[in-house]
């Protein structure tokens, strides 16, 4: 008998593996239909095993009697896994309408792509139960592997080149971190994640500088997948060329797993204290805080819509790196907090974009003059967005920020106590800078623009919900409702945090 927990990983791996067998059916219903229900049995299968009271530990096999590849829910892995699942299913929804063309005739490879859609959900799912370095590093590795044909989806020269690109980044950092995980063991003997960290002190005593240059390693080899300054290029490059959903979930999930990644290194193996105070938090720091300017302002510079939004997701997930770097309370809280809402409005931007091009063809931030007249639905939830990843009270984009520059302020980390928010701060302008002239000129064309002739039935259907629309306003309702009432996911995350640090 399957363990509950091994479910919702092998059922959707099995579901995406039959897709990519069968014959294409006749009728595009039909594989709509199937993929939908799979969506809907992962989907409740995570949230069976999530809200089970017992999270027992389940072993999947041994690589060696010292090594097992094990499956252990805790507090951390439940709330990754709660942002993956409520993510991938309204997005995968998404694109089950996305995907339609809009002539006659079938999208090219839709059922490849809902096939490796799924199978890279259960691969996510192993990810946020993983027990143990190992077993998270085997499901990291396979994560990048079939996320690929997400990007090379359109098989494009520019997809394969980009979906090289993104190849070649993250096995390198893979690999950098892989460096890390024999001296681990060496010190530690246990890859087992632990709260506070694994190293002995008798035998890493004489060894500090050794462990440190390990850490620094895999800190970048993780942060290659969290879009990290200096190996950031394939985020850019990979998000405009792959599908709407695909780009949504590169920036809202898949550069998530490399942040988890890290606070598995930093706060469940080495543990805070061995690194706080060293050149590796300055140097991490440093980086952090170079990422967050950087790529505000090449967003802010962008006129590729996609792409502006990529460039955006280089600069906000360096907001979470750099409250993981200050190694303290508040910091910490504010940096878990930016990874849930992030995910959330980053994910719904894409997904707004992805319907605008998906209806309009247009690409560029300069072709949306009037958009918001054509499509107010999106539009009003676009407006939300950029609030919320502005961070203007009360959507929650305000929250994270606020914990992330307090935690700045009482971290005794000398120049970055208050450069950090500075930083922050000049961010949060080029990111109003980035998005509000969408919004302006969406809404606000100026007296001369001439919209489209349209028929008064045409009007009127650009009031009725579509199912393109439908999870952009749950997203974007989860990205608002989460400022106004933050307090339980807070306390969840305290919670979280008092047992790391």
């Amino acid at each position: 008998m399957i363990n509950t927990m091994v479910f919702p990983i092998l059922f959707p791996i099995i579901a995406g593996l039959f897709l990519l067998v069968m014959k294409e059916p006749g009728n595009r219903k039909v594989l709509t239909g199937m993929t939908g229900a799979a969506l809907l049995i992962s989907g409740g299968s995570m949230v069976y095993v999530l809200l089970r009271a017992d999270w027992e530990s389940v072993i999947l096999f041994n690589l060696t009697s010292a090594l097992p590849v094990y499956l252990k829910l805790d507090s951390l892995g439940f709330l990754f896994a709660s942002v993956v699942t409520l993510v991938w299913v309204l997005a995968g929804f998404f694109s089950l309408f996305y995907m339609k063309p809009h002539g006659s005739g079938r999208e090219k490879g839709e059922k490849r792509f809902y096939g490796f859609y799924l199978i890279v959900f259960g691969i996510l799912a192993g990810l946020s139960f993983a027990g143990n370095l190992i077993t998270f590093y085997m499901f990291y590795e396979l994560m990048t592997l079939l996320s690929m044909p997400l990007v090379i989806h359109t098989k494009s020269r520019e997809a394969v080149m980009a979906a090289l690109k993104y190849l070649f980044y993250s096995f390198s950092g893979a690999y950098m971190a892989l460096f890390g995980l024999y001296f681990l063991y060496r010190f530690g003997n246990t890859l087992t994640f632990t709260a506070g960290g694994v190293l002995d002190k008798n035998m890493v005593a004489g060894n500090e500088n050794l462990l440190l240059i390990t850490a620094f390693f895999m800190i970048i080899g993780f942060g290659v997948k969290a879009g990290m300054f200096p190996l950031h290029a394939w985020l850019p490059t990979a998000h405009p060329v792959a599908p709407a959903p695909a780009s949504a979930l590169l920036s809202a999930v898949i550069v998530k797993g490399g942040v988890l990644g890290i606070i598995r290194v930093v706060y469940y193996m080495f543990g805070g204290d061995f690194i706080r105070g060293t050149w590796v938090q300055t140097a991490w720091l440093s980086l952090a805080l170079i990422t967050v300017f950087m790529g505000s302002m090449l967003a802010y510079r962008e006129k590729i819509w996609k792409k502006r939004l990529a460039y955006s997701t280089v600069s906000q997930v360096s907001y979470i790196l750099f409250g993981l770097a200050l190694l303290e309370s508040t910091a910490l809280e504010g940096a878990i907090l930016h990874l849930v809402f992030h995910a959330f409005i980053k994910c719904a931007l894409f997904l707004s974009a992805g319907a605008v091009i998906h209806k309009t063809g247009r690409e560029r931030v300069d072709e949306l003059t009037g958009i918001g007249k054509e499509m107010p639905v999106v539009m009003w939830c676009f407006v939300f967005l950029s609030l919320a990843l502005t961070g203007i009270p009360p959507a929650s984009g305000f929250i994270s920020k606020w914990y992330l520059a307090l935690g700045a302020l009482n971290s005794g980390t000398g120049i970055f106590s208050w450069l950090g928010p500075v930083v922050l701060l000049v961010s949060a302008l080029l990111t109003a800078g980035y998005l509000f002239p969408i919004v302006i000129k969406g809404f606000f064309p100026g007296e001369g623009y001439k919209y489209p002739e349209r028929s008064a039935e045409n009007w009127k259907r650009k009031f009725i919900l579509t199912g393109e629309e439908i999870p952009v306003i749950i997203l974007t309702v989860l990205a608002v409702g989460l400022g106004v009432w933050p307090n339980p996911l807070i306390e969840y995350i305290s919670g979280i945090v008092s047992g790391i640090l």
